[in-house]
């Protein structure tokens, strides 16, 4: 099967690949409700990397590891980039 540019290989750089062929994308990324996937949902939106980055640490901090903290300021720093990104094309 040809895959589009954009195809990452979920499989590439991990040692249990077998749990990956079940359910190849984490959990972490994955809503418990609706079971929506967080990079669907920033596709969806039409977000821009830096956005849509930071929605996706917010998606997932409190998921991901023991405390939402270093999640949050990845979404911050990448709000930030965004910021940064726009007042550049103001001046």
């Amino acid at each position: 099967m040809k895959h589009s540019k954009y195809y990452y290989d979920y499989t590439r750089n991990r040692d249990d690949v077998s749990e990956l062929k079940d359910n190849p994308i984490p959990n972490y990324y994955i809503g418990n409700t609706y079971g929506y996937e967080a990079r669907k949902v920033c596709e969806d939106w039409d977000l821009s990397y830096n956005i849509g980055t930071a929605v996706t640490y917010l998606l997932r901090s409190s998921y991901k590891h023991d405390s939402p903290y270093d999640c949050i300021q990845k979404a911050i720093n990448h709000l930030q980039f965004e910021l940064d990104k726009l007042n550049n094309r103001e001046q």
